[in-house]
């Protein structure tokens, strides 16, 4: 007879093999259950064509905590992070080009071409976004305030709002502004140059199906930015070898302790007895008990699909029912046979553009007018894209020569409207998107070899993100920090004793971050002693 479970978790994401790791760590007995072939979630690198392989979904790299990467000992187990050259390239509609990053005097000197100004204000905004992102980094591991957990609840409200209330009245300011408003008004607060304020305004809708001018948008601008690689704050890298490789390593450092990793194992429910959540059945049948159930998918997906409506408050389920996912996200991996040629720089030969996130967007109009035809018609007839190519900085993905790239594209309806289907359309999508580039990149479509295709119906079946949502529920300021997924459930604390959500429908929310699995781990192993007495009871 094999020993008891101290847990079980739903989903082999990035959070729950981080989640998992720290039980485990704790002398827990965890096992975790993966619906796919491949642990990882949507973080993994698979081949999608003859001898190319990407990043399938997440494709890039720089919320990954510090403490998670340090304590996992990420590294160790052969993840290396190289940084961009550069963070972003973006061609103007007038032939012109905008480079992003590679330092501060780098980056006034590509304003200057837009903009004095804005060349000259540049630091006092970076200044004023890196003071609010570290509050933001600060509370990022920390479990928020539960509305109604008195006095507990309280003091912790008190403790993390103490950062916050030490900032200057400028820096207040700034942070009311960032929760608050538009990505278009705070920008239009700093910058006059239009290809400047796309080049922040971008963030703003990257998983956010909505416009840079819907107030709190400029919220999902700053938590793009409060993340770093290598200890460089604010940056962005790759991964050696892809997503997977961190997942790679996150899973060589649960096996060492004991965690059980079952694969091709969909959890079909969550079993509960008495109020309590018990254990899970398998879509095969097998039945799992554990005195932990931790659910690593989205709040949509475990609510509305691994639950008997029977067993769940009716409050609670209309509250379910009104939570938000939907990122308006399309995802593509392309075959190259060579570089893209870009018109407004031409070469084909690597620089330092082909390095960064090349972003189709000149403009936040643009962005307003890709989120305005989604609504309308279900897709941008001129698509947001952001373009990476991995394989110029990591030749494990492609044969010598060639080349793979990342296309991450918005605004696309998570649901179609007039009844017709992702299934039909996502083919004509994709064409779209590839024309779109190719505007850009004269030789990008008859360089591409072969294509992979996730619209918002294919992330949603393969990786289990309702509505395609990347960030498992909508960044909006009535789902974050002490509201998300819920009020009153913000301490990875599900509706029912024994349940937890470990992912990123909780605190602090999307990204390959690794935050909520810590934090949910936290908050189980404060658990323990309570609840191994009630089973003992039991």
């Amino acid at each position: 007879m094999t020993a008891p479970l101290d847990a079980v978790i739903i989903g082999g994401g990035h959070n729950g093999l981080v989640c998992a790791f720290y039980l485990a760590r704790a002398g827990m007995k965890v096992r975790i259950l993966e619906r796919r072939h491949v642990v990882g979630g949507a973080a993994v690198t698979e081949e999608f064509h003859p001898g190319f392989r990407n990043s399938v979904a997440s494709y890039t790299v720089s919320l990954l905590n510090p403490k998670v990467i340090a304590d996992m000992e990420l590294p160790r187990r052969g993840l290396r992070i190289v940084e961009r050259p550069i963070s972003n390239f973006l061609p103007q509609e007038d032939g012109g080009y905008l480079k992003l990053g590679g330092g501060l005097e780098k980056t006034q000197a590509e304003f200057r071409k837009f903009s004095h100004h804005d060349a000259e204000v540049l630091p006092a905004y970076y200044e004023a976004l890196e003071g609010v992102a570290d509050v933001l980094r600060s509370l990022a591991m920390k479990t928020p305030p539960n509305a109604g957990g008195g006095l507990k609840s309280l003091l912790a409200a008190v403790v993390q709002g103490g950062p916050l209330a030490t900032l200057s009245l400028s820096k207040q300011r700034d942070v009311l502004d960032l929760f608050a408003k538009s990505a278009r008004s705070f920008l239009d607060g700093w910058f006059e140059s239009e290809a400047v304020k796309a080049a922040f305004g971008f963030d703003a809708v990257v998983g956010n199906y909505a416009s840079p001018d819907t107030p709190g948008s400029a919220y999902v601008l700053l938590h793009h930015v409060f993340g770093e690689v290598n200890g460089k704050k604010g940056a962005w890298g790759h991964a050696i070898g892809g997503m997977g490789a961190i997942t790679g390593a996150m899973r060589q450092a649960c096996e060492e302790l004991g965690v059980q990793i079952d694969l091709d194992a969909p959890v079909a429910r969550v079993l509960v007895d008495n109020g309590r959540a018990v254990g899970v059945r398998l879509e095969s049948g097998e039945e799992i008990r554990a005195a932990r159930v931790i659910s690593n998918v989205g709040p949509g997906l475990l609510y509305n699909k691994l639950f008997d409506p029977a067993d769940l408050d009716v409050e609670f389920k209309r509250r379910v029912k009104g939570f938000k996912a939907g990122s308006g996200t399309f995802r593509m991996n392309v075959a190259l046979s060579e570089l893209p040629d870009f018109t407004c720089l031409p070469g084909k030969t690597v620089g330092e553009h082909h390095q960064s996130g090349v972003i189709l967007a000149p403009t936040l109009d643009y962005m307003d007018r890709a989120f305005l035809d989604a609504k309308q018609y279900g897709m941008s007839k001129a698509p947001i894209v952001e373009m990476l190519i991995p394989s110029t900085v990591d030749d494990s993905l492609a044969p010598a020569g060639q080349h793979v790239a990342s296309l991450f594209c918005q605004q696309f309806a998570p649901v179609l409207p007039d009844g017709r289907s992702w299934d039909d359309e996502r083919e004509a999508a994709a064409d779209l998107i590839i024309d779109t580039v190719t505007k850009h990149a004269p030789n990008f479509k008859a360089s591409i070899l072969g294509r992979q295709i996730l619209s918002p119906l294919d992330l949603e079946r393969t990786f289990g993100l309702a509505g395609g949502d990347i960030m498992h529920g909508a960044m909006s300021m009535d789902q974050l920090w002490a509201a998300r997924p819920f009020l009153g459930q913000a301490d990875y604390r599900g509706p029912l004793t024994g349940l937890y959500l470990c992912g990123a429908g909780a605190h602090p929310g999307g990204g390959v971050t690794g935050a909520p699995g810590h934090n949910a781990a936290m908050e189980i192993l404060s658990d323990r002693p309570l609840l191994d007495r009630m089973l003992k009871r039991a």
